[in-house]
């Protein structure tokens, strides 16, 4: 195999584009309701809450970690701000400034906590997902909030030229993300910290607080995801978050960030969340029995992880050669 071949193969977002085109293709000729004006719109905004779900666990996962309590410290978010609208009549505004700041300080908790006493983050955020999903439920008693203003549930629910507002936010920060990454000197240290930490401290980058960096960016991205299902659903529930631990792992892995940390693409998790709501969808469409539906995401996650552990073996045989 050549070297422009193997380059290639081993591009993160190789495969996955090609792929996310053939499925598209595939469902829009097997279904008549598929490739519609309306359900295309339902995709678009489903895709854009997944790209921030994934986003939660694809900025820990970049330096070496993960984060098992996104959804919990979404869910957490999503009932703040569900008060301050609903029992305490905030603005809107208010509320999710509010709701942001609960985000940012769990996932500073977690960061120093995994971080600063350096314990396994898998450890970490296991624990915290119980307590922040306990304060959430103690607090609630599973009780969901509904008097939501009109100026939230635009966000998620508005568009312009038919394109969903939720959509081109959510592209917006992609587009801000990848130049972090890969233009801006913070983003480029972390991604040193994921590809050998040891390394990354031998060259005074400070990965402790990298990583409680990273962390805390995650909580924030959570309560951001937090707060757009508090736009798209009209509600603040308390359930939010419960099926966001597979999500955030399918849509990261499969649009390829490194389960090893030192990759993210942006790209890659835009085109990752595009195939997860594609299948989950024609599997709507198409009267699938919904019962499987966990089951397929599990091989598919399987399959991602396979795909990542491909492209690292292929990686170092083209370092090597």
């Amino acid at each position: 195999m050549n070297k422009r071949a193997t380059a290639l193969i081993t591009n993160p977002n190789f495969g996955l584009g090609l792929a996310a085109i053939i499925l598209f293709v595939i469902l829009s000729v097997a279904t008549g309701t598929f490739f519609t004006a309306t359900n295309l719109f339902s995709i678009a905004r489903t895709m854009s809450l997944y790209v921030f779900v994934g986003l939660t666990q694809a900025v820990v996962l970049v330096v070496g970690d993960m984060n098992l309590s996104a959804g919990a410290i979404g869910g957490l978010a999503t009932v703040s701000a569900g008060y301050l609208m609903d029992a305490m009549g905030f603005p809107g505004y208010v509320a999710v400034i509010a709701a942001l700041a609960v985000g940012i300080l769990c996932g500073l908790i977690n960061g120093i906590i995994s971080a600063r006493f350096e314990i396994n983050a898998f450890v970490v955020t296991l624990a915290t997902s119980f307590v922040f999903t306990g304060i959430n439920y103690g607090f609630t008693r599973g009780v969901a909030f509904t008097d939501i203003p009109a100026t939230v549930r635009v966000m998620a629910r508005g568009a312009v030229f038919g394109i969903p507002y939720l959509f081109l936010f959510m592209f917006a920060v992609l587009v801000i993300l990848y130049v972090f990454y890969n233009q801006n000197v913070l983003g480029r240290r972390l991604m040193a910290i994921g590809q050998n930490v040891e390394a990354a401290r031998f060259s005074g980058i400070n990965s402790k607080n990298l990583k409680v960096f990273s962390h805390t960016l995650s909580g924030f991205m959570a309560s951001l995801a937090g707060v757009l299902y508090i736009s798209r659903m009209g509600s603040a529930q308390p359930a939010t978050g419960q099926d966001w631990l597979i999500i955030s792992f399918a849509v990261a892995i499969i649009g390829g960030t490194a389960l090893s940390g030192g990759v993210i693409t942006p790209l890659g998790i835009f085109i990752g969340a595009a195939v997860l709501v594609m299948i989950k969808n024609g599997l709507v469409i198409l009267r699938t029995n919904v019962y499987w539906e966990q089951a397929f995401l599990g091989l598919l996650i399987l399959f991602a992880v396979g795909i990542d552990a491909f492209r690292t073996y292929m990686n170092r045989r083209r370092l090597v050669s």
